[in-house]
Parts: structure tokens; C-alpha cells; sequence
């Protein structure tokens, strides 16, 4: 069978700071971003339903952690005190893996030109 892979994006807009910055990096301070990010899974498809996986399924997992992200303080979220994108790529990951199949890459975008790209590496 064909093995493809499936991208869906999400977007959501909260606040952060990064406390383990050096000081005087203006970072540190708090600060807003809208946030987005993409969750990449890879199968085979089914010949009977002719797909890997259901994108509403997708959806609705991606709409629930953005739920749990929107317009919070990212730091103040059990797992995200850190509050940086490698932490929150890290976080989705692992919110996202044992619930779908195939999850191969989770990205965050904090700015358009900015991202991180976690492949389930520790």
C-alpha cells in the first residue's frame, strides 16, 4: 500500500516568558506571539476506506490542545514553565502521540521565520 504523510496546521495566540534566559535578554520578559503549529503523520492507506487516517480526527485533537493553549500563559501550564518552542514542540508531542497513529513531526511557529521541528527524538 502507498504510505503517505499528513500534515494539519493549528494556530492559537498566547503569552510567554523565558526564565532560564540570561538576564537582560528581552525574552525574559513577557510576551506575545501568534502561535502555529503542525502535526505530521505517516501510514500506509487503507485500500478499503482509501485513506491513512480521517483528517477530522486530526482536528479534533488539534483542536483540543489548542483549547488547553489559547490565550493562556504558556508558563503557567504544567510541562511549559520553560516556555520555549522546543519545550511547547516537545509537549504537543507527547500530548498528540498516544492518541493518533503514525505521528512522525510536530513544528511550532512563534513567528512567521522562526520554527522548531521535534521528530519524537530524546
Amino acid at each position: 500500500m502507498p504510505r503517505v504523510h499528513l500534515v494539519k496546521s493549528f494556530s492559537f495566540d498566547a503569552a510567554h516568558s523565558l526564565p532560564l534566559a540570561p538576564d537582560g535578554h528581552k525574552c525574559r520578559c513577557v510576551h506575545g506571539h501568534g502561535f502555529r503549529f503542525e502535526m505530521e503523520f505517516a501510514g500506509p492507506v487503507d485500500p478499503e476506506r482509501g485513506w491513512f487516517l480521517d483528517y477530522h480526527e486530526i482536528s479534533a485533537l488539534g483542536k483540543e490542545l489548542t483549547g488547553r493553549l489559547d490565550h493562556r500563559m504558556l508558563n503557567e501550564i504544567p510541562g511549559l514553565e520553560a516556555g520555549t518552542s522546543e519545550v511547547l514542540a516537545v509537549w504537543i508531542w507527547k500530548e498528540a502521540q498516544p492518541r493518533l497513529p503514525g505521528l512522525t513531526r510536530v513544528s511550532v511557529f512563534e513567528t512567521a521565520s522562526s520554527a522548531c521541528h521535534y521528530f519524537g527524538e530524546e
